[in-house]
């Protein structure tokens, strides 16, 4: 099998990367990435010296038509693997256009090339942050209308509409997979927990959006990457399989706990102004995931935050 994976040098690309290869040593695996401030080919450094002419990196840019043409019209793919997306919710407050650029122009341009090359299955990464706010009660399931609240997610509710289009209009095979918070190794530390793990042991001010009590439903890249590769083997065209471990948490009692793993004062929390447009509540249902898929979250969160930590303190040292 030829995988195109799109965004391989972030953080949930280089973990399925990894798990593929894991899984599947004789995989052929091209990685495009732009090595934008979130990417790097450090994070699969080692992968890259295994798995040798098995894998191949091309720096590029999929907002580009013209340098996606060329990667389709010199290989064969048997799987295109969307990954690539600006994903930081502030970073789209300050610079929309960005997110246009990558995640709705750029997922156009693959969805239209695995159609022209016939690529047998597309599978486009997206997020639960297209379903919009939750309240106290209730879960996003994959019939819960889309309603995204910033740039960020409406660039992904854009994409995933795009990709359904091509199922409808086309008959194109395409998978959706959308995912609660992710947290694990590899992370780019702008995100919540590696931020605050690696401001924690500097002994920097962690701030907090807000009164902290916003709720985000966590899962382990790795558990979501097995997911995404289960959607990929045995999910039905045009379908959307929502991936969540069930872990909610208020964003300042998780900043407590992480403190609490590296041995740091609660006196570090700095509450600052709210963020623009901030979703109360994200929840996932998996039920379709579990029955369909046969597939279930592995890691506990005490045990995932554990080891996440214990990745980023052998790297602070």
């Amino acid at each position: 099998m030829h995988y195109l994976i799109t965004g391989g040098c972030g953080f949930i690309g280089c973990n399925f990367i990894r798990r593929l290869f894991a899984e599947e040593p004789d995989a052929q695996v091209t990685n495009i990435d732009l090595l934008t401030y979130a990417g790097s080919t450090d994070n699969l450094a080692d992968v890259a010296e295994k798995a040798g002419d098995n894998y191949r990196f091309i720096k590029a840019d999929i907002g580009e038509a013209a340098a996606m043409a060329e990667v389709f019209e010199t290989n064969k793919f048997d799987r295109v693997i969307n990954f690539a997306a600006e994903s930081h919710v502030d970073r789209s407050i300050d610079n929309p256009a960005d997110f246009v650029s990558s995640n709705i122009v750029g997922t156009a341009n693959l969805i239209e090339l695995a159609r022209k090359h016939s690529v047998p299955r597309y599978v486009q990464i997206s997020t639960d942050e297209v379903y919009g706010s939750l309240g106290d009660e209730g879960f996003f399931t994959e019939e819960t209308p889309i309603q995204p609240s910033s740039p960020y997610s409406a660039s992904k509710a854009s994409a995933d509409l795009l990709v359904l289009a091509a199922f409808h209009t086309f008959g194109q095979d395409v998978v959706i997979t959308r995912c609660s918070n992710n947290y694990g190794p590899h992370q780019f530390p702008e995100k919540l927990i590696p931020l605050m793990i690696t401001k924690a042991l500097s002994d920097q001010s962690l701030p907090v959006y807000g009164d902290g009590k916003n709720v985000r439903d966590w899962i382990h890249v790795e558990d979501h990457c097995a997911g995404i590769k289960a959607a990929m083997e045995k999910g039905k065209s045009g379908e959307v399989y929502n991936f969540g471990a069930s872990e909610e948490w208020q964003n300042i009692e998780l900043v407590k706990a992480l403190l609490k793993h590296v041995g740091k004062p609660e006196t570090l929390i700095s509450y600052v102004a709210d963020r623009l447009g901030h979703d109360l509540r994200y929840a996932i249902d998996s039920s379709k995931a579990k029955n369909e898929l046969g597939w279930e979250p592995k890691w506990t969160f005490n045990d995932g935050l554990k080891q996440t930590v214990d990745w980023y303190v052998a790297r602070a040292g």
